[in-house]
Parts: C-alpha cells; structure tokens; sequence
C-alpha cells in the first residue's frame, strides 16, 4: 500500500491498483465516453482479417511493406493536422501545401541543382511560412480557419501549376531523397531498432511507474505495465520479421529486404510530437486552448501564439509529407499533393481518435488512423474496386468515426466525464 501524509489530517492508504480494478475502470471509462482509438484499433483488425481472407496476397511481406510507403505522406500530414484539430480549428490547405513544398524541393534540388539538404531546408521553410501566414490570419485578423484554408487550397494549387509550369513534371533523381521512400534498412538495423525502441519505452513505463508510486499516486497495476511492454515487442518483432523476408521476385538481379527507411522517420516524428504533446507546458497549452478558449485566455495562456503555432507545425508536417510523396514518386507533378490527399489526410486523424471538436487527440491518431486509410486503399486495390469504390468506402468509414466522436463527446458530457 502507498501511504500519503497531509497536513491537516492523518496519512491516507491508497490502495495499490489491481489488474481487475484497471479493468473496471477502463470499461467505465469506454462506457462515460471516453473510448480514444479503440474503434482504430477494432476497425484495423476487421479491416485486416476481411482482405486477408478475401485476398491471401494482402498478407505477403511484399504487400506488408507497401502499405507503409503508400501510407506514409498522408500519415506524416495527418500527424500535423492533430494539432490544429485539437484546436477545433481546420486546416484543408494542408494537402496542397505539401505540394508547393514538394515543387520547392525539386527546383532546388533539380532545377537550380543544389545538394538535397538545401532542397529539404528550403521545402521546410516554405511550409514554416506557410503556417505562419494561415495561422496569422486566422488568429490576428480573426477570419473563420475554414475560410482562410480553403482560399490556399485554391491559392497553392495555382502556385503549383506555376511552379511546374503549368504541367510539366520535375524529376528527383538525388540518391538520398529518392531512398527516403523507396530504400530499405539492412536488415541487423531493422532489429537494432525495434531494441531500442521496445528498451526506451520499458524505461519510460517502468520510471513513470516509479514516480508516481513514490509520490503516492495511483498507478497501473505492474502487470498492465509488463503488457504494454511485451505488447509492444511483439508487435515490432512481428512488423520487422516480416519486413526482413525477402520480397525480391528475382534474388539473382536484386535484393529487396528490410524495414522501409521512412518508418523510423515517422517513428522519431511521432516520439518528438508526442513528447511535445504530453509532456511540454506547451502540450499542456495546447489541449488547454482546445478545451476552453476563453478559460485558457484567462489563465494566462497566449491563445493567439497557439493557434498561430499550430498551424505552423500542421504546414511544416505537410512539407515533410510532400517530401516523402516526392520521394515515392521519383517526381514531382502538378497533381502533387491533390486528388485524395487532403481527404485522406483529414481522414486519418479523425479515424484514429482525434476530435473535431477540439481538446482531444493523440499524435498515434494520426498513425492509427493513417493505417485504416491505407489498409482500406491497399486492400480494395487487390480486390480490383474502382476509385469510386474506394472513395465510397472510405468516406462511409469517416462518417463513421466522427459519429463515434460525437456520441462519445455527448456521452462523457452526460456522465460528466468531459
């Protein structure tokens, strides 16, 4: 037992957690509304399990390692649309400025034939400025998000037909940026990762554990703890056995094995934003202007540098998702960034859990949720559906999700879990 001493009284015995209490408490918690990215997570097995069984090919490594590289652009977009979501703001330019910062990286690095880092760094700062601009006008002038978004949707699609001049396409050849999508790791650091992956977050879990037991605070029951843990192993040993088979229809000619190179970059992104997130004053800011503008106003936060950050980190997310989209592609094209992008971008973050509604949402939303896109797209490719279909699909299981999102928020708000 964890005893706490207070000053006005005798110490207070807060009992140890057990497995059965944990248990309890987390389907209260489902039961107030409170249910995160368990439909994801439902939603991705079905998914699974269905096109599996439909179509023994969507289990081969081969198709394993495509769902990561097709998923990736819209997955990196969607991790930056969680913060301006948590805000219950919009962003629908986001898709079209990856593609302008895409059309920036491959002037520089083909056109004016700077080395790649120059052509990334400049692809960034564009959509630094980019955000900055967005989130200006939206925060300091005070016009509706959806309105100042949706005017550079229109605008950076027209940028990028200039910058393609009007049609034309533009090769990446660069060796680096073209192994960002399309290079393997080897497969003994594929491993090595997955290791210090499953070691970082064992401390993490086990030092919090720690903490809050020696400050007397109620903590997970040690075995929930060892299941995260092992859970997590599993899965990364799972992902990166099946990465390293070979998926080379000809050995002879080349080797094609390995974990894809932009999963440990979505990785890292993930850790940093999630650490921002959850255990930065300016996490805490964020979620707190999402839940109650005026009440966050009031207690001192600077609401209009949020709002304008968040916009700034959603664009630059985009940069890096048309970087990674230029890399697949080998190319750049006025139709970068277009099409489902955007869709599918917004998409994945509600799917996975975020919120529409603002004050809710995990950056993993967006991973999870990109993970139901690209399940979906890749799996109803194999069964031969048109794009109609797809979209259909798609749209129906977005619907969906933000149904679940608004009878969750009534259900916490009655149950006054919110």
């Amino acid at each position: 037992m964890t005893t706490v001493v207070h000053k006005d009284g005798p110490a207070a015995v807060t009992p140890p957690a057990t497995l059965a209490s944990h248990v309890r408490n987390y389907v209260g918690r489902v039961r107030g509304g409170d249910i995160g990215a368990l439909p994801a997570v439902l939603g991705l097995v079905v998914l699974c399990t269905v096109f599996s069984i439909m179509r023994p090919s969507f289990l081969t490594a081969g198709n394993f390692a495509n769902l990561f590289t097709q998923g990736a652009a819209v997955t990196l977009i969607a991790m930056g649309l969680v913060f301006v979501l948590l805000l219950g703001e919009i962003d629908l330019s986001a898709g079209f400025a990856s593609g302008v910062c895409a059309a920036i990286l491959a002037n520089v690095v083909t056109v004016l034939g700077y080395p790649w880092y120059v052509a990334v760094l400049a692809a960034i700062v564009t959509g630094v400025a980019i955000g900055t601009t967005l989130g200006f006008l939206v925060a300091k002038i005070g016009i509706p998000s959806f309105v100042v978004t949706l005017a550079g949707f229109l605008a950076f699609q027209g940028i990028v037909l200039m910058l393609m001049e009007e049609g034309t396409n533009i090769a990446v050849r660069d060796e680096v940026l073209v192994a960002i999508a399309n290079r393997n790791l080897p497969p003994v650091l594929g491993w090595l990762l997955a290791a210090v992956a499953v070691v970082g977050y064992a401390a993490v879990q086990l030092l919090r554990h720690r903490t809050r037991a020696a400050r007397g605070l109620v903590t997970d029951p040690v075995a929930v703890v060892l299941a995260r843990i092992g859970g997590l192993a599993l899965i990364l040993g799972v992902a990166v056995f099946i990465l390293n088979l070979e998926r080379s229809r000809n050995v002879v000619i080349s080797s094609l094995k390995g974990v894809p190179i932009v999963v440990p970059i979505i990785a890292v992104l993930l850790v940093v934003w999630t650490f921002v997130l959850q255990r930065t004053s300016y996490g805490r800011h964020v979620y707190a202007v999402g839940g109650n503008k005026e009440a966050a106003r009031r207690a001192g936060i600077n609401v209009d540098r949020i709002r304008i950050s968040v916009f700034v980190i959603c664009s630059s997310m985009a940069a890096v998702g048309g970087i990674v989209a230029a890399s697949r592609a080998n190319s750049v094209d006025p139709n970068t960034g277009g099409s489902n992008v955007l869709l599918y971008a917004v998409g994945a973050a509600v799917i996975g859990g975020t919120s529409l509604f603002g004050g809710k949402g995990r950056v993993l939303d967006a991973v999870l949720g990109g993970a139901v896109v690209a399940v979906i797209d890749n799996g109803m490719g194999l069964m031969g559906y048109s794009s109609g279909v797809k979209y259909v699909v798609t749209g129906v299981v977005l619907l969906l999700a933000a149904s679940v999102d608004a009878f969750s928020r009534r259900r916490s708000t009655s149950t006054g879990n919110r």
